[in-house]
């Protein structure tokens, strides 16, 4: 396989898990054994402390809480894209900011 029918397969991948409500994220297969909430329960959380679209999302180490954190990018109904992080072990909110050079 070269490497454009390797993009166009892990982009038509993407659009599938996207459009059937599955959602790969980045950090799934190197830390999700170590979350102990979902990705749908900390989806949940996110959208509730900062409501909008997700339109990204990772599992990631970094300070604060457990070290373990899922980050989402989430899209304010006025268009305005915010931070939020989520830890993937108690579930509390760590982070809810605005993006970009003017955040609020």
């Amino acid at each position: 396989m070269n490497f454009r029918s390797t993009v166009t397969a892990a982009a038509c991948a993407l659009l599938v898990a996207s459009t059937t409500g599955a959602f790969a994220y980045t950090g799934e297969q190197q830390f999700g054994h170590q979350a102990k909430i979902t990705l749908d329960q900390a989806r949940a959380i996110a959208v509730k402390a900062r409501p909008g679209q997700i339109t990204g999302q990772e599992l990631e180490k970094e300070g604060g809480g457990s070290g373990l954190r899922f980050s989402f990018d989430v899209k304010s109904k006025a268009g305005k894209t915010y931070e939020v992080g989520v830890d993937a072990k108690s579930g509390k909110v760590l982070e809810n900011k605005a993006e970009g050079p003017n955040p609020d």
